[in-house]
C-alpha cells in the first residue's frame, strides 16, 4: 500500500510523541511542526494527503491556516483540533469546509480512525462493497431463476440498480462485468415473464400491477387533498436509476412520502405510454373515443399534441367533479424558465401537470449527434448527463421555490429506455413503422425466439391498421435493422439508448411522491 503523508501542526507537539509513534508503527509517515507559518512552509515544499491543525497556535490560528492551505489546494483532507468546543467555533470551521473536527484531548485510536474515515474511507468501501455484492451474487442469480410475480420483479430491479449505482463508485471493471452479465440474465427472464403475463393482465387488469392507463385513477387522484395544489411532473423518458441520480438534489428541499413505481404498457414508446397516462385509457380505447385525436404509427403530424385534452376528459369522467387544473409541456430551456416566473398563477389550481421532455431528446440526441454518443457512451455517463442536465436546469429552480410552498409533489415518467446491443433482422412493407424496439405491420418476418409477438393487437388493447396487422416487441437490449444496408445501421445504432420494447429499465418506472420539508 503506498505510503500515506500526514502534515501535523500543534504547539503542543511533543506532548503528541506517543500518538505519532502509534501512527507511524501503523505505517502512516507524519510531519510534525509547532505552528501555522511552518505548516505553510512545508506544504509549499512537500505532498501530503492529510492535515491536523491545532486551532490555537501561536501566530497564525489554525483557522487561518486552513484558509491558507485550502487557496493551495482546496480538496486536500484537513481536520481541526481544538479545546474549544463553542458552537461558534464549529460553525466557522464547518464554513471553511473542514473535513473533521476533535475536542482535545483525543487519543491515538480517535486520530486513527479518522485517518481511515478520510484516507482510506475509498478503499475500505471499495472493498466492503465488492465483498457485499459477491456475497450477494449467488442470492440474486438464484431469484432469477425463481417464478417471480409482479411485485417481486420491481423488487429484484431496485436491488440491481442498488448495485450498479454502488458499484459504479468502484474502480473494479471485474465487478462491473458480473453484474453487467447478471442484468442482461434478468432481462432474459423478465422478457420471458412479461411474455407469459402481459395479455392476462390486459385481460384483467386487477390481476396485474398499476399500468400507464391507471395511473391517475390509483396513485393521483387519490392523494390530491383540498387547499393543497397537486404538481404532477412527468419527466420524458427516465429510468429508475436515473430518478435515483436527481433525487440525491431533491433532498435538502423535500422528503419522500412514498417511493413507488409502475409498469408501462406496450409499446413503451411517448406516443402510446403518455397518452395512455393522460386519458386514462388503452391505446385502443383512445382510438375509439377520440377518433379525431389519437395518430398510429402511420399517420402524419405529432403523436402527442393532444394530451391536454386526454387530461381533462379523463378528470371529468373519473372524478365527476370541478378541479381546476392546468397542463404545460417544457420542450425548451425558455419555456422551463417562463414557467417558473409565473409559477404563483398556478397555486390557485387543485392540479398542475408539467410535462419534461429534455430526457427523451437527451436519448434521441444520444443516437444522432456525435458529441452526446461520446459524452454518454455508457450507462454511467448516461445517469451523470441527466444529473448535470438536472442540476443546471430551470425544474430544479422551479421545485426549490415549490418546497417553499404548501404543495404536494409527484415525480414520475411514461417509459425508459435501454442501451441496445444485439441486432434482429425484421423485414416489413412500407408502412411498417420506424421505432427500433417495436413493429407493427402486416406480413412481417422476424425471428420468433428474439421478439415478443402479438398476432391480434386488439388483445394488448392496440389498434389494428390493417386486418393481417400484428406488433412485434424487441426483448432484453435487442433492436430491429432492416436486410438493406444492415452491417451500416447495426453499427449505427449499436449501444444507443433506445425505448418501445421489454426490459426492466423500460417497463418498471419510478412514481415518486414528495412533501416539502
Amino acid at each position: 500500500m503506498q505510503e500515506t503523508n500526514i502534515l501535523w501542526a500543534d504547539d503542543e507537539i511533543d506532548l503528541l510523541k506517543p500518538h505519532i509513534l502509534f501512527l507511524n508503527e501503523k505505517g502512516y509517515k507524519i510531519k510534525t511542526v509547532t505552528n501555522g507559518n511552518d505548516a505553510l512552509d512545508c506544504f509549499k515544499k512537500e505532498n501530503f494527503d492529510l492535515v491536523f491543525l491545532d486551532e490555537n497556535m501561536p501566530g497564525l490560528t489554525g483557522l487561518e491556516t486552513l484558509a491558507r492551505i485550502k487557496t493551495i489546494d482546496p480538496d486536500i483532507p484537513i481536520v481541526l483540533i481544538t479545546k474549544n468546543e463553542e458552537e461558534y467555533m464549529m460553525e466557522d470551521a464547518i464554513g471553511f469546509k473542514i473535513d473533521d473536527y476533535l475536542i482535545k484531548p483525543v487519543n491515538p485510536k480517535q486520530i486513527l480512525l479518522t485517518i481511515k474515515k478520510l484516507i482510506d474511507n475509498k478503499r475500505l468501501i471499495s472493498e466492503k462493497t465488492s465483498m457485499a455484492y459477491r456475497q450477494d451474487f449467488r442470492t440474486l442469480g438464484m431469484t432469477i431463476n425463481e417464478n417471480l410475480n409482479f411485485s417481486e420483479w420491481i423488487d429484484f430491479y431496485k436491488k440491481l440498480v442498488y448495485w450498479e449505482l454502488s458499484l459504479e463508485k468502484l474502480e473494479d471493471e471485474g465487478m462491473h462485468e458480473i453484474l453487467t452479465v447478471q442484468k442482461s440474465e434478468a432481462n432474459v427472464q423478465f422478457s420471458k415473464f412479461i411474455e407469459n403475463n402481459y395479455l392476462k393482465w390486459i385481460k384483467d387488469p386487477e390481476s396485474g400491477p398499476i399500468t400507464s392507463n391507471q395511473l391517475f385513477v390509483k396513485k393521483v387522484f387519490p392523494i390530491m387533498e383540498a387547499q393543497k395544489p397537486t404538481f404532477f411532473i412527468l419527466i420524458d423518458n427516465l429510468r429508475y436509476d436515473q430518478w435515483k441520480m436527481i433525487n440525491s438534489l431533491l433532498m435538502d428541499y423535500y422528503r419522500i412520502d412514498e417511493e413507488d413505481t409502475y409498469y408501462s404498457i406496450l409499446p413503451t414508446a411517448t406516443q402510446y405510454a403518455r397518452n395512455s397516462i393522460f386519458s386514462g385509457l388503452m391505446p385502443l380505447e383512445m382510438e375509439r373515443r377520440f377518433p379525431d385525436m389519437w395518430q398510429n404509427d402511420e399517420d402524419e403530424g405529432g403523436k402527442n399534441l393532444f394530451e391536454e385534452k386526454f387530461l381533462a376528459d379523463q378528470i371529468q369522467r373519473v372524478m365527476r367533479k370541478d378541479c381546476k387544473h392546468s397542463y404545460n409541456k417544457i420542450l425548451t430551456f425558455e419555456q422551463g424558465k417562463n414557467i417558473n416566473e409565473n409559477i404563483n398563477n398556478l397555486m390557485g389550481n387543485d392540479l398542475n401537470v408539467i410535462v419534461y421532455n429534455f430526457v427523451d431528446m437527451l436519448s434521441h440526441a444520444r443516437t444522432d449527434m456525435a458529441m452526446i454518443r461520446e459524452l454518454a457512451n455508457d450507462e454511467a455517463a448516461y445517469r451523470s448527463l441527466t444529473l448535470s442536465w438536472f442540476e443546471h436546469s430551470p425544474l430544479l429552480d422551479m421545485l426549490k421555490k415549490l418546497s417553499q410552498k404548501n404543495i404536494k409533489l409527484i415525480i414520475t415518467t411514461d417509459h425508459g429506455t435501454i442501451r441496445v446491443k444485439h441486432p434482429s433482422k425484421v423485414i416489413g412493407d412500407r408502412n411498417t413503422n420506424s421505432n427500433l424496439r417495436y413493429k407493427q405491420g402486416k406480413n412481417l418476418n422476424f425471428n420468433s425466439k428474439e421478439v415478443f409477438h402479438i398476432k391480434n393487437p386488439h388483445d394488448a388493447m392496440l389498434p389494428k391498421l390493417h386486418m393481417s396487422s400484428s406488433f412485434i416487441f424487441a426483448k432484453e437490449d435487442g433492436y430491429f435493422v432492416y436486410p438493406n444496408n444492415y452491417n451500416h445501421f447495426v453499427n449505427y445504432f449499436n449501444e444507443t439508448f433506445q425505448h418501445g420494447g421489454i426490459s426492466m429499465e423500460e417497463m418498471i418506472v419510478p412514481f415518486v411522491t414528495y412533501s416539502p420539508k
